[in-house]
């Protein structure tokens, strides 16, 4: 029998963004049914020097993908026309490097983030 988290666990990407670290995962349930968790992890400083990580995680299930897709879509697109400068909007559109960090990676739950 496979484990559990195999079973779930479809799709991962991580995208890393200075002490924060954001993770896309496609899971599945016993009946095949799938939902997307957006998990933003933020590396702290204890009192100790030693690191601690603080989680946030959304789910999302798949009736609602295309309603968060476009809300979120509406969201940037205020953002960009309303209240960033030029420059700013700009600088959003510089092409950046191809973004490496999209494969599967069952072993996620190990990595250091």
């Amino acid at each position: 029998m496979e484990d559990r988290h195999d079973q779930e666990e479809i799709y991962s990407q991580r995208i890393k963004a200075g002490k924060r670290t954001y993770f896309f995962d496609v899971k599945a349930t016993r009946g095949q049914d799938y939902y997307l968790t957006i998990t933003e992890s933020k590396r702290k400083l204890r009192d100790d020097d030693t690191f601690s990580y603080e989680k946030h995680k959304i789910f999302l299930y798949k009736e609602d993908f295309l309603k968060f897709v476009d809300a979120l879509q509406d969201a940037v697109e205020y953002v960009r026309e309303e209240l960033l400068t030029a420059e700013e909007v700009a600088e959003l559109d510089r092409p950046r490097p191809a973004y490496e960090e999209r494969e599967f990676n069952p072993n996620r739950a190990d990595d250091n983030f």
